[in-house]
């Protein structure tokens, strides 16, 4: 928005038959803004949807960070991200207030979620990964998704069994 001059002021003083003091207008930028807030898609599930196989997921931004990372990445990944996770992703809002992103996601989108953050932290950070599973109970384990005994770090059979 952009504050009214005293030209401005002191037209508008006479159209008012008062004085103004003060005087804003929005600039296209702002108008542009407002109409663009509007009409953003919104991360809501559609009607009869949000019920049973979708549950609300609120992420910190750099969890939120990762995730685009991983979508951004979905014709060069051999696991690619679930069938809708990337539109989610898209449509996300955020909660300013409590500066989280919100998103409606089914199990399967939440276990691709899982995913994505389980290469963040082969990459980088643990914190994504670990608070997602945290919050949410749902954790990336290629050892387990394959069927594959966990080893130690000597190579070994997993803790408590025998090789």
């Amino acid at each position: 928005m952009e504050l009214a001059g005293r030209d401005d002021r002191a037209e508008l003083s006479a159209l008012e038959g008062r004085p103004v003091r003060w005087a804003a207008r929005l600039t296209p930028y702002g108008y542009d803004t407002l109409t663009y807030g509007c009409s953003r898609p919104r991360a809501e599930p559609p009607p009869g949807e949000a019920a049973p196989d979708r549950q609300l997921v609120e992420l910190i931004p750099s969890q939120m960070a990762a995730l685009r990372a991983f979508v951004g990445l979905t014709g060069q990944l051999r696991a690619p991200p679930a069938d809708g996770l990337a539109e989610q992703v898209r449509t996300a809002s955020c909660d300013h207030g409590i500066k989280r992103w919100r998103l409606y996601l089914t199990q399967k989108q939440m276990n691709s979620v899982a995913y994505g953050l389980w290469l963040h932290r082969m990459t980088g950070s643990a914190a994504e990964a670990n608070r997602f599973a945290r919050e949410y109970g749902v954790v990336h384990s290629p050892a387990r998704d394959s069927g594959e005994r966990p080893l130690t770090a000597r190579g070994g059979a997993g803790v408590g069994e025998r090789g």
